[in-house]
């Protein structure tokens, strides 16, 4: 079974892997499964995410994925979570599953993956020209 059919039976059914409406609980499952793969299912996810937004950040995935799954939400990554409801928070598990795989189809493509890196590489090297990062 691929990283992708995985996320996506996990998608389908989420409550058959005990995920429910908390987003924590769906990080831990899936930094858990991470480290069985020894760090491959989400190596790169976090490049990818900011690539995404198009602009560098300091916050790993499970807070980026939190910006853009509840943008009209209060607050700044983890923070979101204190001004959201269940309805949101579930909505945002379904979210980072659905990015995540996403991600995994870009990851599989070898060409679309260096691509995607080079783009990293380019919003660090203009962060660092202008001053940021």
């Amino acid at each position: 079974m691929s990283d992708r059919d995985f996320i996506a039976g996990v998608r389908g059914r989420p409550g058959l892997y005990g995920l429910g409406e908390f987003y924590k609980d769906a990080v831990m499952f899936l930094i858990g499964f991470n480290e069985a793969r020894s760090g491959g299912l989400m190596r790169g996810f976090t490049e990818w995410l900011v690539v995404r937004k198009g602009e560098c950040s300091s916050f790993g995935w499970q807070a980026l994925v939190l910006d853009e799954a509840l943008p009209n939400v209060e607050g700044l990554g983890w923070n979101k979570l204190g001004n959201s409801n269940s309805q949101q928070e579930e909505e945002a598990v379904q979210q980072l599953l659905t990015l995540l795989y996403e991600f995994l189809t870009m990851r599989d493509d070898v060409m679309a993956l260096a691509r995607m890196y080079g783009e990293y590489h380019s919003l660090h090297s203009r962060a660092e020209d202008s001053g940021g990062a």
